[in-house]
C-alpha cells in the first residue's frame, strides 16, 4: 500500500472518500457514440434510473461524460457538451443530493458550469494538456482531480503508439503534470495510466502487469479498462461480450495496485472488490 493521503473531500455531496477499500466508479455517457452501447444515454430520466440501479449495486461515485473519447472520436462544440451535461446533472443532483458525482471532461469551462450545479470530482483524460486553464480551475474550485495519460487527443491518439519504455514514459508525463497540479494548489489527485488511449493491445497488458510501478507517485491509481478492445480482441469477440474478460482484468488490476475501478458493470465490479478484500484478509 502506498503512503498516499487516504481521505479526499467531496464538496457537493459533503462526503469523504476514503481508500480503505477499492472505489467503484460507474460510467454514464450522455451521447450516442461511446464505444459501448450499454453506457449511452440521452434522457435525464433514464440516467436517474440507471444511476439508482448503480447505487444499489455498489457504486461509490458516478462519472458523467457528455463527449465520447473512443479512438477516432471527433471533438464536439463546448455548447453541445454543456447542453448534454447540465440538464442531466441537475436532475441527477436533485434525485440524489448526497451522491458523489465526477465530470468526465477536459474543458475548464465545463467544470465551472457543472460546479455551479454541484460536482465532487473532475476526470480529465488529458491530465491538463488540452486546456491550459484546467489545472488552475480545479485548484480554485478545490475539486479532486483525476489525471489520465493520453497522447494527443482521441481523434489521433492511436496514430502514435511507440514508446521508448511505456512504463517510464507514462510515469514521466504523469509526474510532470502532478507536479504542476501540486504547485497550482490541487491537493486531491488521482492518476490513471490511460488504458486504451494511445496504446497497443500488448501495451495495455504491460501497463496492468507493471501497475505497481506507479505507486512511486504515492497517489491513488484509477484503472479504466471496462469492455475495452484489448480485452475483446484477445477473446475474438466484441464489447457486448467482454464482461467476463473485464472482470478478470479488474482482479489483476486490483492485485497489482489499482485503488479505483471505472466500470460499466457495477455489480460485477463490486463483487470483484469483495472477493479481493476477502483474499487480502486470509
Amino acid at each position: 500500500m502506498s503512503n498516499y493521503k487516504n481521505t479526499y473531500n467531496l464538496p457537493a455531496s459533503q462526503r469523504l472518500m476514503t481508500f480503505d477499500r477499492p472505489i467503484v466508479m460507474g460510467i454514464i455517457n450522455i451521447n450516442k457514440d461511446s464505444f459501448y452501447s450499454g453506457s449511452r444515454y440521452t434522457e435525464a430520466t433514464d440516467v436517474v434510473d440507471r444511476v439508482s440501479m448503480m447505487i444499489a449495486e455498489g457504486a461509490d461515485i458516478i462519472d458523467l461524460g457528455g463527449m465520447s473519447s473512443r479512438p477516432g472520436a471527433t471533438e464536439i462544440p463546448l455548447s453541445e457538451e454543456l447542453d448534454r451535461l447540465l440538464p442531466v446533472l441537475a436532475e441527477l443532483r436533485a434525485a440524489h443530493p448526497e451522491l458523489p458525482i465526477s465530470i468526465d471532461t477536459y474543458r475548464s469551462a465545463v467544470v465551472r458550469a457543472c460546479h455551479d450545479i454541484g460536482i465532487d470530482m473532475v476526470n480529465d483524460i488529458s491530465a491538463g494538456h488540452m486546456d491550459p486553464e484546467m489545472i488552475d480551475t480545479v485548484a480554485e474550485l478545490r475539486l479532486p482531480y483525476i489525471m489520465m495519460h493520453m497522447r494527443g487527443n482521441p481523434k489521433i491518439m492511436q496514430q502514435d503508439t511507440s514508446y521508448d519504455n511505456i512504463i517510464l514514459d507514462i510515469l514521466s508525463d504523469l509526474s510532470g503534470q502532478v507536479a504542476k497540479a501540486k504547485v497550482a494548489g490541487v491537493h486531491d489527485l488521482i492518476i490513471d495510466p490511460g488504458i486504451g488511449f494511445g496504446k497497443t493491445v500488448e501495451d495495455n497488458y504491460r501497463l496492468i502487469k507493471h501497475l505497481s510501478t506507479f505507486k512511486i507517485l504515492e497517489l491513488p491509481i484509477l484503472i479504466g479498462l471496462s469492455r475495452k478492445s484489448f480485452i475483446y480482441k484477445s477473446l475474438s469477440t466484441d464489447a457486448d461480450h467482454a464482461l467476463n474478460g473485464t472482470t478478470a482484468m479488474h482482479m489483476l488490476s486490483l492485485m497489482n495496485g489499482a485503488q479505483m475501478l471505472r466500470v460499466h458493470d457495477v455489480r460485477e465490479a463490486h463483487e470483484c472488490r469483495v472477493l479481493y478484500q476477502k483474499y487480502l484478509q486470509v
